[in-house]
């Protein structure tokens, strides 16, 4: 079913295949596929992530991306193309696999394949040095990406989909890329009576009917939607729920004396839904099916709506995962760092106070272990050591994270997948986020093990255990 891609997309999106870092999916001058391997970028990345150079090689796509965006802003000009070239190869990937997905989608029955789309997306050459002024779609992407915001993967998504010329293209094929509810929403009532009157030369009659529907949809989905902005909640334009529709039927029984039943007003919401759609398509430039206004049932469309609710889930679904990684690992160093206080509270002296002290100047002041050692009174650098216990603390929030973080995946995923699906896939979802949390754990080490702490910019383990520290009311 739809959520599965879903719940696949958070497989996909934490690991993947080295290779997409230094190979780039172009379009040759006879408007063909095919793939270049940029040889500089590949002995780059190599070097860089320290991998085998086999084709096959999987890596943590996440924490890749943001490596390789960093060195794109702060290296020295050569290494600042080459990963520049890494990530533009992964985003040639991404943009065929948004391609791909909409021939499987519109394709067959819109007539395009994925080589009709390539064209108007894949405009990158491979060129290490920029040619001129000209920027690629690929650039583009890469330009505008905030990690804070998304991921490389969903934004590429997002932007192919609004490319221009990829949406006129989509148009003049007849696909128009808005589910039908978020189009009843944009229509008013008095838009709605010119179209059909001008467009379709409907009766009188007909228009009022419609104009009554649509009134009525508003009152109940388009004001339940507007409460959900106003308090920040936003996502897609699922589905009216059966409450509403029922909510709309009796409505229409009050405006117009029509007593119908939640599945006939669906049926009419689609209906009505295509008849907007077609309109656009045509006011854009676009074809419009041969088929006689008087056949269409709005079925032919279900595929159409199902096709972008399925789009919709996976980008949704992502977009909830990253705030329920940082939420459990922001409760896990909590949970971690308080059973510590616990233990150490029952023993002489003050080492749980301590405890805090040299965790705060650690991991939020970057202080060596000797610098702490002096800034505490502390016989030496063991003393500190031992007090801290660094591996064992991050082996405990380890733990606790994947507990957590499990949890709260597979309820989330609950929402997308049958719950038959979701047992296929625990053991591969288990595997992606151990896979993204031990490269968080991992980089906690690695500054526990660097000489010159202070020349290392946090990362994601320390700058939330210090948001956990800054938040105790004791003081630290």
């Amino acid at each position: 079913m739809s959520g599965d891609t879903a719940v696949d997309g958070l497989v996909q999106i934490l690991m993947g295949v080295a290779s997409r870092y230094w190979q780039l999916v172009k379009i040759d001058g006879a408007g063909r596929r095919q793939v270049q391997e940029i040889s500089p970028a590949k002995a780059f990345f190599i070097d860089v992530f320290a991998i085998a150079d086999d084709i096959d090689c999987y890596v943590p796509d996440i924490k890749v991306q943001l490596q390789l965006l960093q060195l794109s802003r702060d290296a020295s000009a050569d290494r600042w193309l080459l990963a520049q070239r890494c990530l533009l190869c992964f985003i040639s990937w991404q943009i065929e696999q948004v391609c791909l997905q909409l021939a499987a989608n519109f394709g067959s029955v819109h007539g395009f394949s994925c080589a009709d789309l390539l064209p108007y997306v894949l405009d990158d050459d491979g060129r290490l040095q920029p040619n001129g002024t000209y920027q690629s779609l690929s650039q583009k992407i890469l330009q505008s990406f905030d990690p804070q915001q998304s991921n490389l993967t969903t934004w590429t998504t997002t932007r192919v989909k609004h490319d221009a010329a990829l949406n006129q293209f989509l148009l003049e094929c007849g696909v128009y890329m808005v589910s039908d509810w978020a189009i009843l929403n944009d229509t008013r009532p008095q838009q709605l009576e010119r179209i059909f009157r001008d467009f379709y030369a409907l009766t009188p009659p007909e228009i009022q009917q419609a104009q009554q529907l649509l009134e009525s949809y508003h009152a109940v989905y388009r004001t339940a939607r507007l409460q959900q902005r106003s308090q920040r909640i936003g996502g897609k334009c699922s589905t009216p729920t059966t409450q509403q529709l029922q909510q709309i039927a009796t409505l229409l029984q009050i405006k117009a004396s029509l007593t119908l039943n939640s599945e006939t007003v669906m049926t009419q919401l689609q209906k009505l839904a295509t008849q907007l759609r077609e309109y656009r398509i045509h006011v854009r430039g676009g074809a419009l099916p041969t088929k006689s206004l008087d056949t269409i049932t709005g079925d032919e469309y279900i595929d159409t709506t199902k096709a972008l609710d399925n789009e919709d889930e996976q980008t949704e679904f992502l977009q909830l995962y990253r705030p329920q990684f940082l939420a459990c690992l922001e409760q896990a160093l909590a949970i971690v760092t308080q059973s510590r206080v616990n233990r150490l509270q029952q023993k002489k002296g003050e080492k749980a106070k301590k405890f805090l002290q040299a965790l705060k100047l650690f991991h939020c002041q970057n202080l060596r272990m000797t610098e702490i050692a002096d800034s505490m009174g502390l016989r030496a650098q063991d003393a500190v050591t031992r007090l801290l216990k660094l591996k064992e603390f991050r082996a405990d929030v380890r733990q606790q994270l994947l507990l957590l973080l499990c949890d709260r995946v597979f309820d989330l995923a609950k929402n997308y997948s049958h719950p038959d699906r979701l047992t296929t896939l625990e053991q591969q979802i288990k595997l992606a986020l151990d896979e993204q949390i031990t490269q968080v754990i991992k980089e906690a080490e690695n500054q526990s093990q660097t000489a010159k702490i202070n020349t290392i910019e946090n990362g994601l383990f320390s700058e939330r255990l210090c948001r956990y520290l800054d938040s105790l009311n004791e003081e630290i």
